[in-house]
């Protein structure tokens, strides 16, 4: 079995300031090591369950946050950016049998963590026909389209909530909570125990995983700065509806993603 994790940092127990996102922050070292520990669990549970080859992709900021060489033996660690659209998946294709994610957090427009953003902090939402979509969504979307299931999710318990709104065979692991500027975190080893467990029982019920990927999908963005909704209105088939705001309509995922990946 050949499973793909794809790792972010809002998401994980304890990060809870923008600062500490950032490579070489006083924050960033104890919370990488942090967002390595809860991978490592999510690969230790994939072991488990019978992966016997596992992708982790390095999916915040830097690529660059985790430290090799804490992982078993049997994972390839992506670092760094692919630059292309797959993004927080790059280097996925139909070969694998599975995808999770690990320290996933709520999207822009929604109050689920201090931390909430989608791709960047520079848009007030996106929206797929109509609905918020974070994060997860944009990339369970493109993995389906190629055939891969999504299983498992761990982060913020609002993400986890909207997950299930999708697919409510998704495993998920809620590690913290976001109130106002704070959050309310699991200790780090309980969070790793039930990402670990989590994990194992997601690639056990992988059959049962399915989104369903809409035909034809609007993508909305509005951004914080209208000169970005300017910008944006100059790439192939985006409309701009208001000052701050624009849409994109397609029924091809390599369109989608490749219009996400430079106007978003």
């Amino acid at each position: 079995m050949k499973v793909y994790i794809s790792v972010d940092f809002e998401g994980i127990a304890g990060s809870t300031s923008w600062s500490s996102t950032v490579l070489g922050d006083l924050e960033h070292a104890p919370l990488a090591r942090e967002m390595t520990l809860e991978a490592v669990a999510a690969c230790e549970g994939a072991l488990e369950a019978g992966a016997t080859e596992i992708y982790v992709k390095d999916a915040h900021d830097s690529g660059r946050n985790m430290n090799p060489t804490l992982f078993p033996k049997e994972v390839r660690l992506i670092r760094d950016w692919t630059c292309d659209p797959l993004s927080m998946i790059g280097g996925i294709d139909s070969s694998f049998d599975a995808v999770m994610y690990v320290g996933y957090h709520s999207p822009a427009g929604m109050d689920g963590s201090p931390l909430s953003h989608t791709m960047n902090r520079g848009n007030n939402y996106v929206k797929y026909n109509g609905r918020l979509a974070s994060e997860f969504l944009i990339h369970a979307y493109a993995s389906a389209s190629i055939g891969v299931p999504s299983v498992f999710l761990s982060g913020d318990k609002m993400l986890c909530d909207h997950v299930h709104e999708y697919d409510p065979q998704i495993t998920t692991v809620a590690v913290k909570e976001g109130i106002g500027c704070a959050t309310i975190n699991l200790s780090p080893a309980l969070a790793q125990e039930k990402i670990r467990e989590g994990a194992k029982k997601a690639l056990e019920n992988r059959a049962n995983c399915h989104i369903e990927v809409p035909e034809t999908i609007t993508m909305e963005i509005c951004y914080k700065e209208h000169h970005r909704a300017h910008r944006a209105a100059c790439y192939p088939g985006v409309v701009q509806l208001d000052p701050y705001t624009v849409s994109f309509t397609t029924s091809s995922m390599d369109d989608l993603l490749k219009a996400r990946m430079f106007i978003l």
